[in-house]
């Protein structure tokens, strides 16, 4: 993930070519951050089920170190939306419009 996750200006034009409209670039961008964010939650989600126990004792939470870990790995990523653009802005998004064709 060489993304880098810090906030950087993005050249509005350059995403604007790719479609021709900004606005269907970003609505492009949308769609796949949020797969994106959908997929790294599941699997989050499955990486912390395996820590998951019935019983919630006061010495588990504190000495869970490995799921804290894991948990800081995720928060350290960089965010769906960064990885999306750089994907579209590096021709790697795949997208395509419904027949809008009227009978």
């Amino acid at each position: 993930m060489a993304t880098n996750p810090s906030i950087i200006t993005r050249d509005t034009d350059r995403i604007a070519e790719k479609t021709g409209n900004l606005y269907e670039s970003v609505s492009i961008i949308s769609k796949r951050a949020r797969q994106i964010s959908s997929k790294v939650k599941e699997e989050l989600n499955n990486k912390l089920a395996e820590f998951a126990s019935g019983v919630d004792n006061l010495e588990e939470v504190f000495e869970n170190r490995e799921q804290i870990e894991i948990s800081k790995f995720y928060e350290r990523m960089p965010k769906a939306s960064s990885l999306a653009i750089d994907e579209f802005l590096e021709d790697g998004t795949y997208y395509a419009y419904r027949n809008t064709g009227d009978k």
